[in-house]
């Protein structure tokens, strides 16, 4: 009976210490939402209030109509939608290629690939930003895209997972007639499914919440992203705190729904591929 005892104890301390935790990582998130429905000023106040006194929508009204925050999340939405759809055809693609097909320097080319994952991303921002100049691509979408059409991590995780798919059946479907096309877009691509939808999260969450690249290459204010537009938004609206929350939740709120929505798949797709190959 202590041994039952001791671990329903255990068990209870566990949960308990997992929801504190829980508690603390939530809190700010929550407190964000609450603050984008407060007055004008009111969490300015010390110390600052938990719940709105009078709920409105009358931030995210200014940040709609007053500060275009519709054509900057359109700007986001298809940047983002973009880099997911290409680099997800692209590192998968590149992966299967490195797991599957036999080409001469296929083990170099992947040791050289691997090699450039210490060399800083920011380094290469200025040659690709007088490239996609000299071609007319900036204040482009297609520019904005540019950094995360492809991955070396990507490729990585895509290679580790694909090496798992049976030879056998590649070699079948291939005495059978299939070409390389068909076998890919009709065998490989089902097999990879629980590491597509890691790969698209990773994609889209990077392209989302990209700062850097998008402030370099989008001059034109228009074309703007949410994160440049709400580093913007701060800088002329420095003391309304509940503005900047409305626009941070209009920012955060669209990515944790796409995470908690795919997240089964997502965890798959990470404890598999962790252990294939």
């Amino acid at each position: 009976m202590s041994v039952v005892r001791q671990r329903v104890v255990s068990s209870v301390l566990v949960h308990a210490a997992l929801l504190a935790v829980a508690a603390i990582a939530l809190a700010p998130i929550v407190w964000m939402v609450l603050v984008s429905f407060m007055q004008p000023g009111e969490a300015s106040h010390f110390p600052p209030p938990w719940w709105p006194d009078k709920p409105t929508l009358h931030n995210y009204s200014e940040l709609f109509l007053r500060a275009g925050m519709g054509r900057y999340f359109a700007n986001s939405l298809i940047i983002a939608t973009g880099v997911t759809l290409i680099s997800v055809l692209l590192n998968t693609l590149a992966g299967y290629a490195f797991a599957k097909l036999r080409f001469k320097g296929r083990e170099r080319t992947f040791r050289a690939l691997l090699a450039a994952l210490v060399i800083p991303a920011q380094v290469a921002m200025m040659p690709l930003f007088l490239l996609l100049k000299q071609m007319g691509l900036v204040n482009t979408y297609f520019g904005a895209m540019a950094t995360g059409l492809a991955s070396i991590f990507g490729i990585f995780l895509v290679r580790q997972y694909a090496r798992s798919i049976p030879d056998e059946l590649l070699e079948a479907a291939r005495i059978d007639g299939a070409g390389e096309l068909r076998i890919f877009f009709q065998i490989v691509l089902p097999a990879l499914k629980p590491i597509l939808v890691t790969l698209a999260i990773f994609a889209f969450l990077g392209a989302w919440n990209d700062f850097m690249w998008p402030l370099i290459v989008l001059g034109d204010q228009s074309m703007q992203t949410l994160p440049v537009a709400l580093a913007t938004l701060s800088r002329e609206h420095v003391q309304d705190n509940e503005l900047m929350m409305a626009g941070a939740v209009v920012t955060v709120i669209p990515v944790l729904l796409l995470f908690l929505v795919l997240q089964r798949y997502y965890l798959q797709g990470l404890l598999v591929g962790s252990v294939k190959g």
